[in-house]
């Protein structure tokens, strides 16, 4: 690939007035309840300081004359109190999560790869050193995990190994996530999986629906062919529902199959895959109980989704085809990181109005306005988001990402240590790996009450979206034997690629 192509456009020269008009939609809409909860405050003051004998006096000469009147307005007040209560969104909180831990004997170092790679095809000598720079240059460690065809190759990856997989990455998540909470499996009742390239039927939903014997009205969805940012997808779908669906749990399942989606050919551009997937899912507990605030995690504040599918490079950058000998796989076109960039300064420029301190917006504004009307040369002052959150979980897609999103952002080392972390211990995990990230950042003793999480992810199709928590409280250390970065964060952050 170009060098050129390993980069996202610098943000500061490609921001433009009409994505910020998206963001300002968003919180536009929630004005009118901004607007009413004074006055319903100054209306109640009032009334508490209203004496027995203003009362009387307001009955005796008015309200006993127009009973009628009162009558009919206390109803219509009544009804329109109700209904407005009743439109509420309601809130959605985090009860707990769980991210599976392959098996040690699934780790693949490097050198351990590439000597596999040669059971997966006639693969030449320039075919290997193209490897080993992808290899070299991922960001990847010597700890990630394949699926257990790729360690014994007499076990040829077939529909059955695929569902095996599928089936010990989220039971496996899902078993520690039921132990985990004193939630049973009878009392889900949305359930949400997300598996881009691994769809049989039974779907993956049916196969947890059998396994765990979830009750029979139970609303189950299966996305599929999403790509990495399906996990907030999958979360916006349970959050939708649960404003729906009272009084209920929601179960996410966030997981990718590298057995069914390894590439056996020689296409460059497909082979990039293989050497930056790994075995990893995640599932999530959502609620909609306001009972479950005291004991949940944290609470879902906005979710921001982008989507650039209807540009035609951008929805072919990422893309499951045939090579030119029949062999399936997933090719990453030279135009990757300029239309991850497009998607995310538009899913960013949007985001901004809703989590940004009004000091910043107005900078950002006043900037641009300038830049548009007077002096089109001048450079659009970028935000500062380390204002607006304390935590970053960026999609471990890959170092380039990673590395770009710092530079774009201006994010501290600190700010990308998780993503670069789960990148070098797990590989990319596809739609988990935000759950990865936030799970380090836990593992570390950073989260504390009312601390703001933004997950952000990119994916095929193209898309970017982003997900932003709040904690309820200082979550501690997990000291579940299965947690993912159970023994190892001592590790962490490893200096050669964390920036001095």
């Amino acid at each position: 690939m170009e060098q050129k192509s390993k980069r996202l456009p610098d943000f500061s020269q490609s921001v433009n007035l009409k994505y910020v008009k998206l963001g300002y939609h968003y919180l536009i809409t929630h004005l009118f309840t901004l607007f009413l909860i004074p006055i319903f405050i100054v209306l109640i003051a009032e009334a508490m300081q209203t004496n027995p004998e203003d009362v009387y006096e307001l009955w005796h000469h008015y309200l006993r004359y127009n009973l009628v009147s009162v009558v009919t307005s206390g109803v219509f007040i009544v009804m329109g109190l109700t209904v407005y209560i009743m439109s509420w969104p309601r809130a959605v909180y985090l009860v707990d999560y769980a991210c599976y831990r392959p098996p040690s004997h699934f780790q693949v170092p490097a050198r351990y790869y590439l000597e596999r790679c040669q059971g997966f095809g006639d693969l030449d000598e320039s075919l290997m050193e193209f490897q080993r720079k992808i290899v070299k240059q991922s960001g990847l460690g010597d700890e990630t995990y394949l699926p257990e065809p790729f360690h014994d190759l007499s076990k040829k990856p077939t529909m059955a190994t695929a569902r095996a997989e599928t089936e010990q990455v989220m039971f496996g998540a899902l078993d520690i996530l039921f132990s985990s909470t004193s939630v049973k499996p009878k009392d889900i009742g949305i359930l949400v999986v997300n598996c881009s390239l691994f769809n049989p039927t039974p779907s993956l939903s049916a196969m947890i629906v059998n396994k765990y014997k979830l009750r029979g009205n139970i609303k189950s969805f299966n996305l599929g062919g999403m790509g990495c940012s399906a996990g907030v997808i999958s979360v916006d779908l349970a959050k939708d529902l649960l404003q729906v669906h009272r009084n209920t749990y929601a179960i996410v399942v966030s997981t990718e199959n590298i057995t069914y989606g390894a590439y056996p050919g020689r296409n460059k551009s497909m082979m990039l895959s293989n050497c930056l997937f790994r075995v990893g899912g995640a599932a999530m507990l959502l609620s909609n109980k306001s009972k479950d605030k005291r004991l949940a995690k944290y609470k879902l504040v906005h979710v921001v989704r982008t989507h650039r599918g209807s540009d035609d490079k951008a929805f072919k950058c990422v893309y499951q085809d045939q090579d030119e000998t029949g062999k399936v796989g997933v090719s990453l076109s030279k135009d990757l990181m300029a239309n991850a960039g497009g998607a995310l300064k538009i899913n960013i420029t949007t985001l901004g109005p809703l989590v940004l301190p009004i000091s910043e917006q107005l900078l950002f504004l006043t900037t641009l306005v300038i830049k548009k009307l007077f002096n089109p040369k001048k450079k659009p002052y970028i935000p500062d988001f380390k204002l607006a959150f304390e935590h970053f979980c960026i999609h471990a897609g890959g170092r380039a990402v990673i590395d770009e999103m710092e530079k774009n952002l201006d994010l501290l080392p600190i700010h990308v240590e998780a993503s670069r972390s789960t990148l070098h211990r797990f590989g990319n995990t596809s739609s988990s790996s935000i759950w990865y990230e936030l799970a380090y950042i836990e593992a570390k003793g950073r989260m504390r009450k009312n601390d703001r999480v933004w997950q952000i992810a990119l994916g095929s199709g193209f898309k970017c979206n982003s997900a932003v928590w709040v904690a309820l409280k200082n979550v501690k250390p997990s000291t579940n034997k299965c947690s993912p970065w159970r023994d190892c964060i001592d590790k962490y952050p490893v200096q050669t690629f964390v920036k001095q």
